[in-house]
């Protein structure tokens, strides 16, 4: 068995971020409580863990507990100084081109969003200065691409799924790359690489030698989720909330694939936007996907959307099986009618401004044991609430599986609690039941253990 290794390294950024300020590097050093270093060093690390098959923060960080890294700025630039590094970023004592570029897009994105943002955006209580931040963030990273027509797909889906998902994935990202489209995920495994590794051969077939392979992703969930060595644009937004939004205000139209706890987040996410009266005009295409033996699942969420959120959030998205040639036709036919709608409403192509995005979906929901029982699950509520209230519910699942701080808060506390009215917490008691049969809350699921608890319901 051969013995992981470790390497030792100093980088410089080759293209960009060529200089800091004293400021920014003292705050990158600052190793107490409100400093960014840890935050840097985990993101750091798991640029550099790129194609690890863990799916735990606190696994990765464990691993690699000797790894540090420090930053000064040269009379050249920049320089990174890595410490016990792991040595599959490297290939002859050279780090990978990629991994290079993404170090130092997390080191980009953590420094602007902790200084810059702070005199561009005023009171984040307020939507509009909430997706004011979303857009400076993106545009910071250049991922906005003025006056070229809608052809970036949202890809969402499991970082647990089997090879035969996985396949399909790719797939349908082949189908998807031949009609010249480009992909965002949320940078990590299974569901996230292999639409991206199936666009890059038919982009190739079509001679595209900048398709866009979009990352996005959050510092609570990129260690667990490393970065997969397709993404070639990779952008770190603060929380969940903001990167959801990243998705959708970028994005011309979503396909989802089979996953877990995650996905079904993205999914209420998406759904608590489009079910808005001032969205539904709004050509947004929308369509879960998987391959031949997938239709339990599609009709376990179908099931789960239509208990919950009613017939109308059923009509809001196409259920295809097993078919990649039709989900990219589909895609491309939604694309063309996002593109006549923004010619003649004249939106942007590169951000969806006229989404309207309530409140309730943008504000940061901390995953806490009070906050999981406080959640309201009710129809009572308008479908749109409900949805933000079950997105939050799937939230708190997610951090309490791979999250360091949600982990550590159910081994503190126990697990989380989750009450509502009855036939709500049935439905989502069947929703998490299956994902747990189906083996997708985690990558390593013999040692799965539930972090979350659904009491009795209330009546």
């Amino acid at each position: 068995m051969m013995t992981e290794q470790f390497v030792n390294a100093s980088i410089s950024p080759r293209e960009s971020l060529d200089n800091l300020s004293p400021h920014e590097v003292a705050k990158l050093q600052d190793k107490s409580q409100s400093g960014l270093y840890a935050l840097f060093r985990q993101c750091a690390l798991a640029v550099l863990n790129t194609g690890s098959e863990m799916d735990s923060t606190r696994k990765v960080l464990d691993k690699y507990r000797q790894f540090d890294v420090q930053i000064s700025q040269k009379h050249r630039g920049v320089q990174l100084d890595l410490i016990n590094a792991p040595a599959s970023a490297f290939v002859d004592g050279e780090m990978i081109q990629g991994i290079r570029e993404h170090l130092f897009s997390v080191l980009r994105d953590l420094l602007y969003v902790t200084d810059e943002l702070d005199n561009c955006c005023d009171d984040m209580n307020l939507s509009e200065s909430i997706s004011n931040m979303v857009f400076h963030i993106l545009r910071h990273a250049q991922t906005l691409r003025p006056h070229v027509k809608p052809d970036l797909v949202v890809c969402w889906g499991g970082h647990s799924i089997n090879r035969l998902e996985y396949d399909y994935t790719k797939k349908v990202g082949y189908e998807l790359g031949l009609r010249k489209l480009n992909i965002c995920t949320g940078c990590g495994p299974g569901a996230m690489k292999g639409p991206m590794k199936g666009a890059t051969i038919a982009h190739s077939k079509q001679r595209i030698t900048r398709g866009s392979y979009l990352g996005i992703s959050e510092p609570g969930i990129i260690a667990a989720e490393s970065p997969n060595p397709i993404v070639n644009e990779l952008v770190i937004m603060p929380d969940i909330e903001k990167r959801l939004e990243a998705f959708v205000r970028l994005g011309h139209g979503i396909v989802v694939f089979p996953g877990g706890a995650g996905t079904a987040e993205e999914i209420l996410y998406i759904l608590g936007i489009l079910l808005r009266e001032e969205n539904a005009d709004i050509r947004f295409p929308l369509i879960f996907t998987g391959p031949a033996g997938s239709e339990s699942y599609f009709e376990t969420v179908d099931a789960f959307i239509g208990t919950t959120l009613g017939k109308r959030a059923q009509s809001l998205y196409d259920i295809i099986v097993d078919d990649p040639h039709e989900v990219a036709h589909r895609m491309k036919q939604g694309l063309r009618e996002v593109t006549e709608q923004r010619v003649q409403s004249g939106e942007s192509f590169h951000f969806n401004w006229q989404l309207t995005i309530p409140l309730a979906l943008q504000q940061p929901f901390e995953p806490t044991h009070e906050n999981m029982a406080g959640l309201r699950l009710s129809k009572s509520l308008p479908d749109h609430e409900l949805a933000a209230q079950l997105r939050c519910a799937l939230s708190g699942i997610v951090a309490g599986n791979v999250k360091e701080s949600g982990i550590r808060a159910i081994e503190e506390r126990g697990p989380f609690e989750i009450t509502g009215e009855a036939e709500i917490t049935r439905a989502l008691d069947h929703l998490l039941s299956s994902f747990v049969e189906q083996r997708r809350m985690k990558i390593n699921h013999e040692e799965y253990v539930p972090c979350f608890r659904l009491a009795h319901p209330v009546s």
